[in-house]
């Protein structure tokens, strides 16, 4: 690889992640190595860089593309195309959630309809819907739940993410505020 060490180690750790991630050890390192550039990047300076096929490269990008997380660039008098990454690093967080639900989760929750609307013809079959219902329910609930926060600005949701635990804290004292109050904030 044609990089310093920091850029080598970053780079070569992302392949590695990336392949955990699902995606092949060749995005993930395009990926890591589009992201620490300082300029966007050609597909053969990739490829020189990395040491790797110009198809690979092509390839790897078109995956990238597909998963909208690289831009596209030209430059006047040049035929070739550039590439980076976005510069928020919160943008590329939501970009991947929202790719991954649409790729993950919502196939997920179609098959679970589906089969939670079949007619259980055994003992066996409705205890496996019970089970999927609650998976249903869960993963909708997650899925709820981060569509909300996806909307939230990025300084509301840094706030929200440094709470922490202490939002345990503040629903256990709406909790008991309301005891008092006689409010039930569970069915609100």
């Amino acid at each position: 690889m044609n990089a310093t060490p920091l850029v080598q180690s970053f780079v070569s750790h992302f392949g590695e992640m990336g392949s955990r991630w699902g995606i092949n050890r060749t995005v993930g390192q395009i990926y890591a190595l589009l992201f620490v550039s300082e300029k966007p990047l050609n597909a053969d300076e990739i490829a020189e860089r990395l040491s790797f096929s110009r198809s690979n490269v092509s390839m790897g990008l078109k995956e990238l593309e597909s998963w909208r997380l690289v831009k596209l660039q030209h430059y006047p008098g040049d035929r070739r195309e550039y590439f980076s990454t976005p510069d928020d690093v919160w943008a590329i967080f939501k970009t991947l959630a929202e790719e991954r639900k649409k790729r993950e989760v919502e196939p997920t929750l179609t098959m679970l309809r589906g089969a939670m609307m079949e007619t259980a013809g055994s003992e066996a079959d409705r205890h496996a819907q019970a089970r999927m219902k609650e998976m249903y329910q869960l993963i909708e609930l997650v899925t709820t739940w981060f569509s909300d926060i996806q909307h939230m600005d990025v300084e509301t949701l840094q706030r929200l993410m440094k709470l922490g635990s202490q939002v345990q804290k503040v629903l256990q004292f709406t909790q008991s505020l309301s005891k008092l109050t006689g409010r039930d904030t569970e069915r609100e």
